[in-house]
């Protein structure tokens, strides 16, 4: 048995039991995964991964179609083929556990397919049926796509992808990217659990900039950040992914507990080199927050993510003698309605290079590893459903983020 590390929240578990040999079941029960909380925090909409793979026996589709997770009650779960080969190789399983409680959750074949509450969602919508005139998309209508190859005569304001981007939500919150040569990320405030991000747009082509039953747009991005934008930091500044040779993008997954989003920058011009990017951004049911895994194809001295500056709002840090993972945050009424928004960027103390700023972000410099970096970021709206209220409550919440991915719940297999 292995343990493992937390990399996505609501916390996303990944582990392997390569050394496991099971024979295929016949009897109806397929495996048991033990869950263990050896801390005294509570977790809430934990998501477990178990690599189907390493299960070391093939369970037939007709079966994955008709398994029930549970435990003392039905868990919902999510099959999904994040190696891409168009096989399941993951299973997620969404659960609760309290302090120091060991949780047993039993694989067996029921009679119907379970259907779970759709609290996680991601899209990307284009307009078809219309004509490219001088960089702008006139006529036609939208229409979602899984993959899309941004076209050379895409910019931004070209009319031509709903909210300019691919959206990603949670019963949270949502967030967007600009699919352009800004590559900033944004953030939908949300005032229900429902999926809303199918309905943003439609009215009007800005129109989320103004409140509606479900919420708005709440963040100024302009030239900045945003929140958890990617870039590199050279000539004192920070610098997004913005001249590049083409893009493309992905829907990897959209479900009822996970889903995620692949954008493939080609020939990024980052100051002294050109290099590609891959960009992964998840989220899980029940969190605020998106994983954000970023893979280049050469090696760069740092990349970096930050916030957008806001006079309105305070900034925020880890206690200094804090390691594993940290914050910085901000909050104030820096929403485009005045409210009050906290926003965070969450990362590895061993990746840190150093917190700065320039004149739009305060700035997260990190060090990747093997071409490889990865944090998490987060927006917090008052006007949530029992959202979190007032500048302490939300250094409360980040204090006990951060405890949780430094106490991750252990996992075992039980074949």
């Amino acid at each position: 048995m292995k343990k493992i590390i937390l990399i996505a929240i609501s916390f996303l578990l990944i582990f392997s039991f390569l050394n496991t040999r099971c024979d295929r079941r016949t009897d109806g029960n397929l495996f048991q995964v033990l869950v263990s909380n050896e801390s005294d925090l509570k977790f809430t909409d934990l998501v477990v991964e178990v690599d189907i793979a390493s299960l070391n026996y093939s369970i037939p589709d007709s079966l994955l179609e008709r398994m029930v997770l549970s435990s003392n009650e039905p868990h919902p779960f999510q099959i999904v083929d994040k190696n891409r080969d168009g096989k399941p190789d993951k299973l997620l399983i969404l659960t609760n556990l309290e302090p120091g409680e060991q949780k047993r959750i039993s694989a067996s074949v029921g009679e119907n397919l379970s259907l779970f509450t759709q609290r996680t969602q991601a899209e990307l919508s284009v307009k078809v049926g219309g004509v490219w005139e001088d960089r702008k998309y006139v006529g036609g209508s939208f229409q979602n796509v899984d993959y899309l190859r941004v076209p050379s005569e895409h910019t931004d304001h070209s009319f031509y992808i709903r909210y300019e981007g691919p959206g990603w939500e949670s019963d949270k919150v949502g967030y967007r990217f600009y699919l352009d040569w800004r590559n900033a990320i944004d953030v939908f405030g949300k005032m229900t659990e429902k999926m809303v991000l199918q309905d943003v747009g439609q009215d009007g082509f800005d129109s989320y900039h103004e409140p509606a039953d479900w919420g708005m747009d709440i963040m100024k991005v302009g030239e900045s950040l945003g929140l958890g934008t990617i870039g590199i930091w050279s000539d004192d500044r920070a610098n997004r992914i913005a001249d590049t040779d083409s893009i493309s993008c992905e829907i990897n997954a959209s479900g009822p507990v996970y889903s995620e989003i692949e954008t493939n920058y080609y020939g990024w011009n980052a100051g002294s080199m050109n290099t590609d990017v891959r960009s992964l951004l998840s989220i899980s049911a029940g969190s605020r927050l998106t994983y954000h895994e970023v893979m280049t194809s050469s090696e760069l001295d740092n990349l970096c993510t930050g916030i957008a500056i806001d006079k309105s709002a305070n900034f925020l840090f880890s206690k200094p003698e804090s390691t594993g993972w940290l914050y910085v945050a901000s909050y104030g009424q820096q929403s485009l309605a005045d409210d009050n928004v906290g926003l965070a960027v969450l990362f590895r103390s061993v990746d840190l290079i150093e917190i700065t700023e320039d004149a739009l972000n305060k700035v997260v410099v990190l060090k990747p590893s093997e071409n490889i970096i990865s944090y998490y970021f987060l927006a917090a709206w008052e006007k949530e459903l029992d959202g979190i209220q007032g500048e302490d409550e939300f250094v409360q919440y980040l204090e006990q983020t951060v405890s949780m991915l430094n106490n991750p719940p252990a996992v075992t297999l039980i074949p």
